[in-house]
């Protein structure tokens, strides 16, 4: 064993990036794995809800105080991540009573602050709620971007050492007698990788301790290991608007259900969500009807969203871990607590743990516990910091105030800028070259978009994540190719367009279940622009026969494909163009 013990964390999403922070500044070896970019599973795929607490206070109040406790934690150490929307429980004519005071109860004995509303106040605070709800709860819930406080907890353990590899999956957990020893882990190629192994090449990572971060996906690598994880994913679908119809955290004061809370989530609002188990964390399709099911249940409490333009819908799949013996058969039933499985104790197989369960707000508690547990194992008393050190770009509010002062920052645009850069901005904005907007949608300017390029390399979705670049109301139609093009001159053109198609498909994926009204148009209109403008669903009446400079001389698409003996699909892909 080295001075300093050499420890493996699998996954990449918060809890992964956290454990990584947190043992890094302890002083251990780190290396984390992804198989994927940052936040590829579950921490990319949710609802940006940042718990008080009010949702569990009546079904687990052991996971309602630890909600409270981790969101007063990230306030203040990742202020640039999150927003206090506060949020309210509203009542509906049909909601029971019962279920109200309950509600109400359970926040106070959970010590989350509860204060009654009345319908005329809650809808002073909210304009476009329903005429005739009857009361709410408001409670101090929030909103969080999961992409920047993973991206942040990364940045941060690389800062006191540790490595971080994406684009890294472990193929196989190595076993010699009882000891897990490390993984052997296959790099794949990916625009921007920051590893020096080549594509398909694999890589034995040999460790101390290896820790299992990865969530739903916590049972496969028990498989690689010869162990039995009873995670039981559970998915849910959630909806995105093309706008914030409310400022504050909409929840339905009911028992548990599908479709009952609004997080409004930057320029957006993300309607959730659903609750099935699924047998694979990965292979199963999302229904029309879920997303239908979003729209017209929670129009019930904000009657505009009958006539707003849903942009795209995603689903992510919840981690639920149930102990062995429970017999739980509704996954809503199962605790929202988070497990730390030793396997030593657990399956007589050492120098391995597995962290399970738990929600995106306790991350940085579910690190600390599992770092605790791994410092355990080599007598190492360092303490956690994670809950007071603040997060890289939010150590310094101040500055970011300072910065918007000193450069008369009143635009929507160098207001964004400074907020999602926290204490960085004075470093990334400060720049002596034209600064345009690349993303209007996000209000994303060449310097963050430069920025997120020196850190992720060619991978636009990496930059994305970053930058919130392509992820508006256009969905990447506007930016896309404008974010491909500031990959030049550092990268070639081979690079830059499978970047931009890796990008775009990505956008893509997410709309197929939104394209009704004003959607439709605008996907199409993207289609449009993307295929006429650069060629991009390869028409083979525009791969270099057509004669532009037709355009010039006013002679029409049809004109010149009739005279060139061009094929029908391109008159009709001319026609529309025109």
């Amino acid at each position: 064993m080295a001075d300093s013990p050499e420890v493996l964390v699998i996954g990449g999403g918060s809890t992964g990036c956290g454990i990584a922070r947190d043992l890094a500044m302890r002083g251990l070896d780190v290396t984390l794995v992804e198989k994927g970019n940052l936040t590829h599973g579950t921490t990319g795929r949710m609802h940006g809800l940042l718990h008080s607490g009010g949702r569990y206070a009546v079904s687990d109040q052991a996971s309602a105080r630890e909600c409270i406790e981790e969101a007063r934690v990230l306030s203040d150490i990742a202020s640039h991540c999150v927003e206090m929307t506060g949020g309210l429980f509203v009542q509906r004519p049909e909601d029971p009573d019962e279920y109200f005071h309950e509600k109400l109860k359970g926040c106070r004995e959970c010590d989350i602050p509860a204060k009654v509303l009345s319908s005329t106040e809650a809808r002073k605070q909210e304009p476009y709620l329903a005429s005739d709800i009857q009361r709410a709860i408001e409670v101090p819930d929030g909103a969080i971007d999961p992409f920047r406080l993973c991206v942040a907890n990364a940045a941060s353990a690389e800062q006191h050492g540790a490595r971080i590899e994406t684009h890294a999956e472990v193929t196989d957990v190595l076993v010699e007698g009882s000891d897990v020893v490390g993984c052997e882990v296959r790099h794949e190629s990916g625009p921007g990788k920051r590893v020096h192994q080549s594509s398909g090449t694999t890589e034995k990572i040999r460790a101390d301790y290896v820790v299992n971060a990865t969530g739903a996906w916590a049972g496969q690598i028990g498989e690689l290991a010869g162990v039995d994880i009873e995670v039981r994913p559970s998915k849910g679908v959630m909806v995105i608007m093309n706008v914030r119809q409310v400022d504050t955290v909409i929840n339905r004061c009911r028992p548990k259900g599908d479709a009952d809370i609004i997080v409004p989530h930057e320029t957006t609002a993300i309607l959730g969500t659903t609750d099935e188990e699924v047998a694979d964390p990965e292979e199963y399709p999302e229904e029309q009807w879920e997303v239908d099911l979003m729209i017209d249940e929670l129009s019930e409490l904000v009657p505009i969203l009958k006539s707003a333009r849903t942009i795209r819908s995603f689903w992510g799949v919840r981690p639920l871990y149930e102990p062995p013996g429970t017999g739980t058969t509704d996954p809503t039933d199962i605790t929202r607590d988070f497990f730390l499985l030793d396997h030593e104790e657990r399956d007589d197989l050492r120098g391995m743990t597995s962290i399970v369960g738990g929600k995106f707000t306790t991350y940085r508690m579910m690190a600390e516990k599992i770092s605790d547990h791994v410092c355990e194992q080599f007598g190492i008393n360092t303490r956690c910091r994670t809950a007071q050190e603040s997060l890289p770009g939010s150590d310094n509010f101040d500055v970011l105030r300072e910065y918007m002062e000193e450069f008369g920052l009143r635009s929507p645009i160098g207001r964004r800028s400074v907020q999602r850069l926290g204490s960085r901005a004075d470093e990334v904005l400060k720049t002596d070259r034209p600064n345009p907007v690349i993303c209007e949608c996000e209000a994303v300017t060449r310097a963050e978009i430069q920025d997120a390029i020196g850190q992720s390399g060619s991978d636009l979705n990496a930059v994305r994540i970053r930058t919130r670049a392509s992820m508006g109301n256009c969905q990447g139609g506007i930016c896309c190719h404008r974010m491909a093009s500031e990959l030049y001159p550092d990268y070639d053109e081979s690079t830059a367009r499978a970047a931009l198609d890796e990008l775009y498909q990505e956008r893509w994926k997410g709309q197929r279940h939104a394209l009704w009204g004003e959607q439709l148009s605008q996907a199409m209109l993207n289609h449009l622009l993307h295929a006429t403008t650069m060629n991009r669903d390869s028409d083979p009446a525009h791969d270099g026969t057509v004669d532009f400079q037709a355009f010039d001389t006013g002679a029409t698409i049809k004109d010149h494909n009739s005279t060139e003996g061009s094929s029908s699909s391109g008159d009709e892909e001319g026609e529309h163009a025109n």
